[in-house]
């Protein structure tokens, strides 16, 4: 207790000091409480009473980070902050993730995954399906595939299940017949049983095909790679139909499908807004796979 009692001081006034004294001790204790509330009511408030998570998703630059970017603001309302890395090379994405570089990538179909998990030791699951991208032939020196000569140069990407769907397109349009049993979407031009033009194929790796597509007859080209090279791909002599098998998928590690996070992303890349935005940014070239 305070010591007011001093030589001189009457008891009369040392109680009224000692009420003075604690009223003074009571008005900075209120200012210091006044304080404490006005910090916490002008705190950032977490979005919709949610903590904001961040969430790493690898994709392919068109359209996968287009179509990302689109639902980003409306993830940010949910409290997860989206963020979209896009590399240079495609081929590293399956293993950022697989290093946790990533929460989820965003850039290829179930063909082409399994065609390389094996391999790899990849256990990763789909956690979306999302859109489908037609592959299609194209040539700048001829208008229809009844004007390929014979000997013709086929340009076809390289890895083993874009491979076997350029191969599959090419038979489906009567130019070339594959053996019969051929599983796993697993194809090369050793597969090819009829070819009746005596076509030349030359594997290329997919990103390059557009590039060398003035050094052949023409190339079956995936559309990503149409649309980053600012090609129309309403010019493809053919394409898949909308039933191809070749979705692009949102690609989780096994267990990460159930995170509440991915499966707002899945639902957002799934919704009727996408479906719309799709059509109306791409057209024939990405449509919608749900």
């Amino acid at each position: 207790m305070i010591q007011v009692f001093k030589k001189g001081v009457s008891i009369k006034t040392a109680i009224i000091i000692s009420i003075v004294i604690i009223m003074i001790a009571a008005l900075f204790a209120g200012c210091s409480s006044d304080k404490k509330q006005n910090a916490q009511t002008n705190a950032k408030p977490e979005t919709n009473g949610k903590r904001e998570v961040t969430v790493k998703v690898g994709a392919a630059a068109v359209p996968h980070a287009e179509i990302l970017n689109f639902i980003k603001p409306k993830l940010k309302q949910e409290g997860i902050n989206l963020e979209v890395v896009v590399l240079d090379d495609e081929g590293q994405l399956n293993p950022a993730l697989q290093t946790k570089q990533i929460d989820a990538n965003y850039f290829q179909h179930v063909p082409y995954l399994n065609s390389v998990a094996k391999e790899k030791g990849y256990d990763f699951v789909v956690a979306a399906k999302v859109h489908v991208e037609p592959i299609g032939f194209y040539s700048q020196k001829i208008k229809s595939k009844d004007e390929l000569k014979e000997g013709a140069k086929i340009a076809i990407p390289n890895n083993p299940s874009n491979e076997y769907r350029s191969l599959a397109l090419l038979q489906a349009n009567g130019l070339i017949k594959l053996k019969e049993g051929i599983a796993n979407y697993s194809a090369t031009p050793r597969d090819i049983a009829e070819n009746p033009k005596n076509l030349k194929f030359v594997e290329v790796e997919a990103a390059q095909l557009t590039r060398a597509l003035p050094d052949v007859d023409g190339a079956v080209i995936n559309t990503n790679f149409v649309l980053e090279a600012k090609i129309d791909p309403k010019t493809a002599l053919f394409r898949e139909d909308a039933n191809s098998p070749y979705a692009n998928d949102l690609v989780v590690r096994k267990g990460d499908e159930t995170r509440p996070e991915i499966k707002k992303i899945a639902e957002y890349l799934t919704s009727p807004d996408v479906k719309k935005f799709l059509g109306d940014k791409y057209g024939v070239a990405v449509v919608p796979a749900f």
